[in-house]
């Protein structure tokens, strides 16, 4: 039931960013980044390791470092839309960068 709950919460921001999307992009791409989802996780992570804190902490400090991988994502997206590139080739670009952003920041963070 619980990862009824989690999927059913993801759902609907997806759907009302989505939804924003429509009319107001520019607000829809703040709802998509805005802390509600690392908001929904820490409770859902407090709520299954019992508020322990050196989990949470961590969590904390990988989503704190976690923004710039997230950053060269929407930088590297941003860039291709502005030259026009198609769909795929904006999202191959934007996660190639992401990635190895992503893995740079686990080799930092161990």
């Amino acid at each position: 039931m619980q990862n009824l709950i989690k999927a059913g919460m993801s759902l609907a921001i997806i759907f009302l960013a989505t939804g924003i999307g429509e009319k107001l992009p520019s607000f829809a791409g703040l709802i998509a980044v805005m802390p509600l989802t690392g908001a929904l996780v820490l409770v859902w992570m407090y709520v299954e390791n019992r508020g322990n804190p050196d989990i949470m902490q961590e969590f904390a400090k990988g989503a704190l470092w976690g923004i710039i991988p997230s950053i060269l994502f929407f930088c590297v997206v941003f860039l291709c839309f502005k030259k026009q590139l198609p769909l795929p080739v904006v999202l191959c670009s934007g996660f190639g960068v992401w990635l190895a952003a992503a893995f740079i920041h686990q080799l930092v963070l161990k």
